[in-house]
């Protein structure tokens, strides 16, 4: 059997594998419904490195905001592609397996990239922060090295916080007749609630995890741009104050993009248990998909060096396709 596991002492389970859903209700249309999905994954890996390339190809960029919107894009190349494979195969193939061992592999790797987005955001509000309320010392306080050291602690931090999960779950004795998960992905929050054992330290890590990462993060943010405010006010002239405001509008988008839908989630897995599955699917897909799509096209907006960059690559592409 696929999905059944026997041990010598029967009073453990842990199930070959799960068995992940699409989109309740709507399992008639998944073909359909592929279809903006795979635009929408296109349009965020296709963005994203096209933001990577453009920051790497253009000498004029290699400056700490676009270093640090550099880091975010990896960042979103990786939350992309975490969920991509499993999503697709529900709603291309209706395939609905995933392993045991897969599935946490990739929550580890789903929730790292979240927390290491979080830790660029506010890695970038600080960026903004020097920028604005000391601009003559912005190169000499944010050199590579320091920008260097602040992405390897952001990398350190997430695989810290994120290391004991899969651990922690695979000591939990899982319930036969619990294989069903909610979305088309491994979430931790939906993983242990397949247990049949006291889940106490779990709920609690998971709750450690979240305060400690995404909600001091927010905190730090919130006073980032307080003290940006306190600055910009004291700027004698209007316009210097609307030009400092506006070099601070993209990641503001970023980051409303991004935690709303973590504060939506968190809220529905603690306390929407009576809400409609449909609902849960469709809050987690915004969490996961939208914010990779979406931030490539603030910044390409919103920033005109990117913007010129970035047509600049696709010139460049579209003539060396030419025939000669």
């Amino acid at each position: 059997m696929l999905l059944s596991h026997s041990y010598v002492n029967i009073s453990f389970f842990q199930p070959h594998a799960f068995l992940m859903i699409g989109i309740p209700g709507l399992e008639a249309v998944h073909g359909w419904i592929s279809i903006p999905f795979s635009f929408m994954y296109t349009v965020a890996l296709t963005g994203n490195c096209l933001i990577l390339l453009a920051v790497r190809r253009t000498p004029s960029l290699h400056q700490p905001m676009y270093y640090f919107l550099s880091m975010l894009a990896l960042t979103d190349v990786g939350l992309t592609l975490s969920t991509l494979p499993t999503t697709l195969a529900v709603l291309w193939f209706d395939y609905r397996h995933i392993g045991f061992n897969a599935c946490l592999v990739q929550m580890f790797f789903l929730h790292s990239f979240s927390v290491v987005e979080s830790s660029v955001l506010l890695a970038m509000s600080f960026d903004r922060f020097v920028a604005i309320s000391n601009p003559l010392r912005y190169a000499a306080t944010l050199t590579n090295n320091v920008i260097i050291r602040i992405g390897l602690a952001i990398m350190a931090r997430a695989t810290v916080s994120l290391f004991p999960g899969p651990f922690l779950l695979k000591r939990l004795n899982f319930c036969p007749d619990k294989i069903l998960l909610s979305h088309s992905f491994c979430f931790h929050a939906d993983v242990m609630k397949r247990a049949c054992a006291d889940i106490t330290v779990n709920i609690l890590y998971g709750l450690y995890v979240v305060l400690s990462t995404v909600g001091v993060d927010s905190l730090f943010i919130v006073l980032s741009y307080t003290l940006i405010l306190h600055t910009v006010m004291g700027l004698a002239s209007p316009r210097e104050r609307v030009r400092a405001l506006n070099t601070c509008v993209s990641h503001i988008l970023a980051v409303l993009i991004f935690y709303i839908p973590v504060i939506g989630v968190s809220m529905i897995h603690r306390f929407g248990r009576h809400l409609p599955h449909i609902v849960h699917a469709l809050v987690a897909y915004v969490y996961l998909v939208v914010p990779p799509v979406l931030n490539p096209i603030i910044y390409s907006v919103k920033s005109k060096p990117i913007r010129e960059a970035m047509l600049r690559l696709l010139r460049k592409k579209r003539k060396g396709s030419q025939p000669k």
